[in-house]
């Protein structure tokens, strides 16, 4: 006992010393359309809600629910239409996440502010993540309109298919739902931009988590890939070029991390969150949404970095990727935080 004491004990200290780190070059800050102060999002089944990163008036408590402490594995269900260029940047991004030898700033050192939290015996978050199994279902199965439960039924179809199905991973296994460009999921581009929730027994047969996220390069680029893409009411932004060449995918990497991150803290709805009310929970990336860099909060991102091609990002990955990837709350320090910080 005395010695796992020691050993979480020693294993937050590593990950806190992390953020002293001094980051990259910046680049200025830059507003965002949809961060909107102390303004809330409708929420059912895991809607984002719209928080300013604030320390005075965030009450986040820990449920006693559990918490993703073993390995976390991530299978993918690529929903639609999908170039294999797309799929190698979303792989890519969730391969970064684990990687020990990256420059930084980079996506492990972001995830090292999740790995902060612990359940209720002191285990912190794993730091390991890898990508699991995959399942295209390029057919539209359930049609290319669905509501947040037929998400689900699109989970039980990939896990029961005939052929290759997905494992039923109850052991540190998520499912990422990810829909292409010309599939509307209920709520997209007018509140959320992806949500994560469990499975219901009643329809999947297993509680699993699972987060849905959708391209939105056609749908609304302005809102879901800001600031790769500008809405028309902004006439005066210009767009930022994207790091990887794909203004919808990689708005989507942000929202991957986001649900990711929430899904590690609050995998069953009863773990890490502010608020009381478990059925309308405000999460560790809720509370950050639309902060990338110092200098973040309101209506703008922060200072992040450019390359030399000209694109925008924060975080490095693996085999040169770069991506732009949402802060998160940190319960330690009681603020946003990431690793390209300048603080």
């Amino acid at each position: 006992m005395a010695k796992d004491i020691f050993r979480r004990l020693i294993n937050s200290i590593i990950i806190l010393f992390s953020f002293f780190l001094s980051p990259e070059s910046i680049q200025g800050w830059r507003p965002s359309p949809h961060q909107i102060a102390n303004a809330t999002a409708p929420n059912d089944i895991g809607v984002s809600k719209k928080y300013e990163g604030s320390s005075d008036f965030v009450h986040l408590k820990y449920h006693m629910g559990p918490v993703l402490t073993e390995n976390i594995t991530v299978h993918i269900i690529w929903y639609g239409t999908w170039q294999e260029t797309q799929k190698r940047i979303i792989r890519d991004f969730i391969r970064s996440i684990s990687a020990d030898i990256v420059k930084s700033p980079s996506v492990s050192g972001w995830w090292r502010t999740i790995q902060l939290y612990t359940d209720q015996t002191g285990f912190n978050i794993s730091r390991n993540v890898r990508l699991g199994e995959e399942k295209t279902d390029r057919f539209y199965s359930h049609g290319k309109s669905l509501s947040r439960l037929l998400v689900q039924s699109v989970i039980k179809t990939a896990i029961l298919s005939p052929t290759r199905p997905l494992s039923i991973d109850t052991k540190g296994g998520v499912y990422l739902v990810l829909t292409s460009d010309d599939v509307y999921v209920q709520d997209f581009c007018e509140n959320i931009c992806g949500f994560h929730y469990f499975t219901f027994p009643s329809i999947v047969g297993f509680t699993l988590p699972f987060a849905w996220v959708g391209n939105s390069a056609k749908l609304c680029p302005g809102f879901c890939a800001y600031p790769f893409a500008v809405s028309n009411y902004m006439p005066s932004r210009k767009p930022l070029t994207s790091p990887n060449n794909d203004i919808g995918v990689d708005g989507m990497i942000s929202v991957i991390g986001h649900e990711m991150a929430e899904m590690a803290t609050n995998p069953l709805a009863n773990a890490w969150y502010a608020g009381e009310e478990p059925a309308f929970p405000v999460e560790i990336a809720d509370l950050c949404e639309g902060i990338y860099g110092t200098g973040g909060g309101g209506s703008y991102t922060g200072q992040m970095l450019d390359g030399d091609d000209g694109a925008t990002f924060n975080v490095n990955g693996i085999i040169g990727r770069r991506f732009l990837v949402q802060w998160v709350w940190n319960h330690i320090f009681n603020y946003c935080t990431g690793p390209n910080a300048l603080d």
